[in-house]
């Protein structure tokens, strides 16, 4: 069975199992949300992340904060394993 592709938010974020182990990534770039998002909590600026990712679209970033938010918004079910 060949793996999938999956976008989200207008394919700026892309899941490839082939592509940084799975995580979700920018537009198949081998950035990974969880680095934009880890930048941004550290306090980084959009701007500075833009710099150092020249890249990256401000939408990318705006992408990124919409599909963590949406995440966030699932419900979990948490199960002791013994």
């Amino acid at each position: 069975m060949k793996p999938i592709k999956i976008s989200y938010i207008d394919g700026r974020i892309t899941i490839d199992p082939n592509l940084c182990n799975g995580k979700p990534t920018i537009r198949g770039k081998r950035i990974t949300v969880q680095t934009i998002v880890e930048f941004l909590s550290a306090g980084e600026t959009e701007k500075e992340i833009l710099r150092q990712y020249p890249s990256l679209e401000e939408k990318d970033i705006h992408a990124c904060l919409l599909f963590a938010s949406k995440l966030m918004g699932r419900k979990y079910v948490l199960q002791e394993i013994t």
